[in-house]
């Protein structure tokens, strides 16, 4: 062999090599980003000093536009209406003398970020909320940010734009409407005065959508819609630890690498895990709980915790959200105190203060245009009027001390619609933010902040083209054309809003999410799968195994029924568990049909024979025969097989 031969092969070898260790090392971190452990690890700065918030003391009579509120949906459509040539009143009624609400007064500091659907190992997932957002997101440290800087670049963010009027600090502020229509705002400043300001367009960004509901909005509260009113996800007092020194932080850094537990990791800002938080018991065991640590880093040796949860709190009510702060305030040096002495590299902490303002999850729903569902986000729906693009997982929040909250499931890519900005019965008022319209259990995924602010940049742009169109927002909201302008004019603003087909996109079999939805969206019992998800009672966790074929049991369909009631309570008004033999335990029993349809004529007070629960329940129409023929083991039905007869059921209840 020539010398010039042997170097070709040798250049081969070592090429070989090269690609070897990259696709493995691509392979692992593929392994890794699968598992939501990668964030972005960003970078530790520099402290900064809080900048002022130029403000008006005065607003002008009128503007084309005025945005109430200054959470960071806030501030993304006052910038996303400025930016399109209007002039704009950026108005707050709470406390706040700086911009950016939950994230830089309620500190929560790190970020639910929505990412496109995981391709492959070679292909780098990017942010599905281009806009706004990534503009204001490149400018901090990174997934978990200081605060004072995410509020300085806010306040940049506006002051920037020299026909935005910024004015804190009012008393109150109260819409204006003539007949249904939104003609402004009246403003109660500081002073006592009071200004009724102008404008054709209102953007409600309120964390609770505080002026659609004064003027009339409908809206549904908590999980009302699946029948539970009184129930809510749980309320978060962020606070604030002290002496976190670098090396501190590395100890904490290296416990998640030793724990090695899926769910657990660190980075240059942020740390989440030390899971076993949760057996921490609290003195007031009925209303505060603590959960995995959520730990996000500031530029000042200190961190800040997102893992005090505080039940039957009504965010809507001031006195309520003062009760919490006094629960919180009074279990936190018992929690600080414990968990000095649980974990050695917190020896030396300190409690230095909790968030300015409660983290609230979940009030009001506002009914708009559409209501996005949990099927819409389920089975990764595009809309033809989409605005921004959700991927976040389903994430239920604790409702009380009992319950362990849950993850409904992970959608790959879901579309949020312009008409779910668009409130009933009120004109001239668009609703951004948690409280838009989306359904209690969807909302567990669309209420993180990304999705907001790119709803918000949406609303913003939308009152140019009703204004030059001389269009409301709901005659807007009813047109392909002008809603295909809208999406022109926010592609051409950095926004990236492109029809999507999950199915088209041939994903790898080795993104659990997708493998999971494949799994259930093909399923014989996913008729039966999307009532029950529909209602609350299924779940799918981080993979979308919703363990279709796995064996029931008495007990577990009992549960099925008795959770139905709370959304049909005048017609499910009997007792299932009174099928179960005595002396028996329901949970090591399997449900056959004869006992499943007995159980159903139990809750519905049908009368059914003993031996012939099948037959009286398909004769009164409770159970079909399709779904009779679809179990093939009838005397041990799967999960599947109970949300079919599920099915039946509120079939015909509904009728």
């Amino acid at each position: 062999m020539s010398s010039k031969a042997r170097k070709a092969k040798t250049i081969a070898v070592l090429y070989l090599i090269f690609m070897i260790l990259l696709v493995g090392a691509v392979g692992a971190a593929y392994v890794l980003k699968s598992k939501g452990y990668i964030k972005n690890k960003g970078q530790v700065g520099q402290a900064q000093e809080l900048a002022a918030v130029k403000t008006v003391k005065d607003p002008k009579d009128s503007y084309d536009v005025i945005v109430v509120g200054t959470d960071p949906e806030g501030v993304a459509a006052a910038v996303s209406a400025a930016r399109n040539g209007l002039s704009t009143l950026l108005v707050d009624g709470r406390d706040r003398e700086i911009l950016g609400g939950l994230m830089t007064l309620g500190w929560l500091n790190s970020l639910d970020n929505n990412y496109e659907p995981d391709r492959g190992v070679l292909h780098k997932q990017e942010i599905l909320n281009q806009g706004i957002f990534t503009e204001w997101y490149k400018k901090v440290e990174g997934d978990s940010f200081d605060v004072i800087t995410a509020a300085n670049v806010f306040n940049q963010l506006v002051a920037e734009q020299k026909n935005i009027d910024v004015h804190l600090l009012a008393k109150s502020i109260e819409p204006v409407l003539n007949g249904s229509a939104m003609t402004g705002v009246k403003i109660t400043k500081q002073d006592g005065s009071v200004k009724t300001v102008q404008s054709r367009a209102v953007i409600d960004a309120t964390q609770d959508a505080d002026i659609a509901a004064a003027a009339g909005v409908p809206y549904t509260y908590g999980r009302e819609d699946i029948g539970d009113k009184k129930s809510k996800m749980a309320v978060t007092l962020v606070f604030r630890l002290k002496n976190i020194t670098p090396e501190v932080w590395d100890a904490m850094s290296k416990r998640m690498e030793a724990d090695g537990d899926e769910g657990t990791g660190a980075n240059a800002m942020s740390v989440w895990g030390y899971k076993d938080m949760k057996d921490y018991p609290p003195v007031n065991k009925d209303r505060v709980a603590m959960r995995g640590l959520n730990i996000g880093r500031q530029n000042n040796n200190t961190m800040l915790i997102n893992a005090l949860q505080i039940f039957g709190i009504d965010g809507t009510d001031p006195k309520s959200r003062a009760e919490a702060f006094e629960l919180g305030k009074k279990e936190l040096p018992l929690i600080v105190d414990y968990m000095k002495k649980k974990y050695p590299e917190l020896a030396g902490i300190e409690l230095d203060a909790t968030a300015p303002e409660l983290y609230v999850r979940e009030t009001r729903h506002i009914q708009g245009e559409y209501r996005l569902s949990i099927l819409d986000v389920m089975e990764n729906r595009d809309q033809w009027d989409r605005i921004g693009f959700g991927s976040y997982p389903i994430d239920i929040q604790r409702l009380s001390p009992a319950d362990t909250g849950s993850v409904v499931g992970v959608p790959l890519q879901y579309a949020i619609p312009y008409r779910s900005i668009v409130p009933l019965k009120v004109d001239g008022l668009l609703v951004v933010g948690r409280a838009a319209s989306y359904d209690t259990l969807p909302h567990g995924t669309a209420r993180v902040i990304p999705v907001g602010m790119a709803a918000a940049q949406a609303a913003g742009a939308s009152v140019k083209i009703a204004k030059e169109q001389n269009m409301t927002f709901r005659q807007l909201s009813a047109s392909k054309e002008s809603i295909a302008k809208l999406q022109d004019t926010l592609n051409a603003q950095g926004v990236v809003l492109k029809p999507f087909d999950i199915k088209a996109m041939n994903l790898p079999e080795t993104n659990k999410a997708y493998k999971g939805w494949k799994t259930f969206m093909e399923h014989k019992s996913y008729e039966g799968l999307k009532v029950a998800m529909s209602l609350g009672l299924a779940g799918g966790g981080y993979s979308n195994d919703f363990q279709l074929d796995a064996k029931s049991n008495q007990q577990r369909f009992i549960n099925l029924l008795e959770g139905s009631k709370k959304s049909k309570p005048d017609v499910l008004t009997g007792s299932p568990s009174a099928a179960v033999a005595k002396g028996t335990d329901a949970k090591t029993l399997p449900v056959t049909l004869e006992a499943a349809a007995q159980m159903v004529a139990l809750v519905t007070k049908q009368e059914a024979p003993q031996g012939a629960a099948v037959q009286a329940m398909l004769s009164k129409g409770y159970l079909t025969q399709a779904t009779v023929d679809l179990i093939a083991n009838k005397q041990e039905l799967t999960n599947g097989d109970t949300y079919m007869v599920l099915k039946d059921l509120f079939a015909k209840i509904r009728k």
